[in-house]
Order: structure tokens, then sequence, then C-alpha cells
């Protein structure tokens, strides 16, 4: 276990803007966010360009191989991770001023099914479900369910939204009458395969290559998010957030991805503004002590996933912090660890109120 160090992740700091700088800033809501301007700017440059290249006739042979190598490399290596958080923040506060909203739809209707994200279907997915429920019944992505230490129960976890995760949201959304979002996603859902099936007849390696593989490696991803963020459930209080969700601190993952592992205030106070999490946390860290909540330092999402899949809650408690002397051994922290990962079979019957409602 550690102590609580100084916080490494990213804050706001504000910088000296040049003309294009303040080109961009009229037309966004918050000057914090003007970082997503520039990642976009990068996809179009890069990307998209890429995308189309791979489309063309005249590109064949070891060029094609090539650029299709590159394409996926950077299009799920590098910017897969922040374009989908970038959309996260921007689900849960707008980017663009009020006059300038509708330039949101280029993002979910021509960038994001470049990165395998069927439009409108997270933010009904995100936003009018998981949030709506906390990851507890009737969530159809909580992992309650499942053995969260288990691979088998991981990939049945997965498989089952990869072929029935629309279907079962659709079916959500119906019983809630949020038929709105629900004709959101379903449009979105539709119109992602049909674009497939449309350029799978003008050139189908490159619509596997641009679209196909990508979709398969967010849903993928994003379930491992998921699965990662909530594997450490109390069973006797899963809608409080201190014990539903973990943090991860002082990773690079954090300066990547927008500071996505704090998904504990991100669950408590959903429309903080992603540069304001790590004083939020700081601010609030006595709350994290009360719950004897799990904060792991310099591990995020992927190696808590890949130690959890392993089994090693040596090397998890080992990171986790002992905030305020909450934990008095690190055997105490892989019990409560090992406990929390447990299939949750029935309804708990003792529930908090919604992590906004928490104190």
């Amino acid at each position: 276990m550690r102590t609580l160090g100084p916080i490494s992740d990213p804050g706001f700091v504000q910088p000296a803007y040049t003309r294009f700088d303040r080109f961009w800033l009229q037309f966004i809501k918050d000057e914090r966010d003007l970082p997503f301007i520039y990642l976009t700017l990068r996809i179009v440059a890069v990307l998209m360009p890429m995308a189309v290249l791979l489309y063309m006739p005249f590109l064949t042979g070891w060029a094609w191989g090539v650029v299709a190598v590159l394409y996926f490399y950077l299009n799920n290596l590098v910017f897969k991770g922040p374009f989908g958080l970038m959309l996260h923040c921007t689900s849960h506060r707008p980017l663009f001023k009020p006059e300038y909203k509708n330039a949101y739809y280029f993002w979910t209707w021509v960038m994001a099914p470049l990165f395998g994200n069927t439009p409108e279907t997270y933010y009904s997915h995100h936003l009018g479900m998981h949030h709506a429920e906390n990851n507890v019944a009737p969530d159809e992505s909580t992992t309650m369910p499942y053995q969260r230490d288990s691979v088998r129960s991981f990939l049945a976890y997965f498989l089952d939204f990869f072929f029935f995760g629309v279907l079962e949201l659709l079916a959500y959304l119906r019983r809630k009458n949020r038929m709105k979002l629900l004709y959101r996603a379903l449009l979105g859902e539709l119109s992602f395969y049909a674009l497939c099936i449309g350029l799978s007849f003008v050139n189908f390696p490159a619509t596997v290559v641009v679209f196909i593989l990508p979709f398969f490696m967010f849903r993928l991803i994003t379930m491992l998010g998921n699965w990662t963020q909530h594997a450490f459930v109390c069973p006797t209080e899963p809608l409080n957030p201190y014990k539903n969700s973990i943090t991860c601190i002082n990773v690079k993952y954090n300066h990547k991805c927008w500071n996505d592992g704090y998904h504990i205030s991100h669950h408590y106070r959903p429309g903080l503004h992603w540069t304001e999490h790590p004083a939020f946390f700081l601010k609030t860290v006595d709350k994290y002590a009360q719950n004897k909540a799990i904060v792991f330092d310099r591990l995020d999402f992927l190696g808590v996933f890949y130690n959890l899949m392993r089994k090693r809650y040596d090397v998890l408690a080992s990171h986790v912090v002992n905030i305020n002397g909450a934990f008095s051994s690190q055997e105490e922290i892989e019990a409560l660890l090992r406990h929390r990962t447990q299939r949750i079979k029935d309804e708990p019957t003792i529930v908090m109120q919604p992590a906004a409602a928490v104190s």
C-alpha cells in the first residue's frame, strides 16, 4: 500500500493564447476545452486523409498494406483513447456555444464512425442508462452479476454486450420511455451498419481496416474500461460511488485521456470539468478514507485489469493509497479487494442513495 503524495495529473494552467487559439475560443463554451479542438484538427489532418486514401484505386499492393498498418496503429493506439474520452467529456459538458451546437454532429456522425463508435449510441448508453442507473440493475452493462476477477466472466460480459448490447439498450430506453434517445441510438446504429455494407461493395479490405476493426476494438476497450472501473463493488452499498468505482492517480493515462482515471469523482459529480478532478479529489479526500475507497497510485485501468485477471491481489494492494490510515495493513486491502470482486447474485438489501445525493 502507498501513502498519498503529490498529484501529477493535469489541471488547468492559464496559457498565453495565440491568435489561432483566440479564433477557436470564440466557438467553445469553456477555454479549458481548447485541447479538444487541437485533437480534432490533428485527427482531421492525419487520420481522415489516410482513411480516404485506403479507398483510392491507385493505392495497391505493399503500399496499401503500409498505409493500412499505419492507419490501424494511429487509430487504435494513438487517437482512439483521447477521442473517445473527449467524446465522453463533451457528452457531459457540451463543447460548443449554443449558436454553434450543430458542430457536435461532425464529431458524432463523421469522426466517431472512424473509431468504431456508432453515431449517437454512446451518448444514449452512457448518459441515458449507465449514469442513470449507476452500474446497478437495470443498467444492462452492470458488472455486478459477474465474478470480476475471472477471464471467463469478462468474456461472457463482453460477448453479451457485443452481440446483444444495443438490443438491450433499446429495450431499456423503451421501458423508461426515453424515446428520443431510443430513436437516436437506433438511427445511429443502423446508419453505421448501412455505411459498412455499402462501402464493402466499394472496397471491402478498406472497410475492414477503416470501420470494422475499429468497431470491434472500440467495443472491446469500452467494456474493458467499464469492467475495470466497476470491478470493486461493495455488495451492500452498490450505489455509493466511493464503493462501486475506482480512481487511478499519477498515471500517464490521465494526461492522454483527460483525467479519466478519476472515476469515483466522475460518478459523484458527472458534470465536473475534467481539469478539476485532481483538486476535487484532494478537497474531498476524507470521504475516500471514510468509505475505504479504492484509489490506485501509478497503476492505470489497463494495469488494474491485467493484474485482476491474474488474480494478483498482492500487486493491486501494493498500489492502493492508504488515505488517512483507513487500512491497517496490506492484507486488509487484499481482503477488501477480493470481497468487492465477488459476484453479486441477489439485489442488495441495503442501498444508498444515487451518487449525486451521497453526502
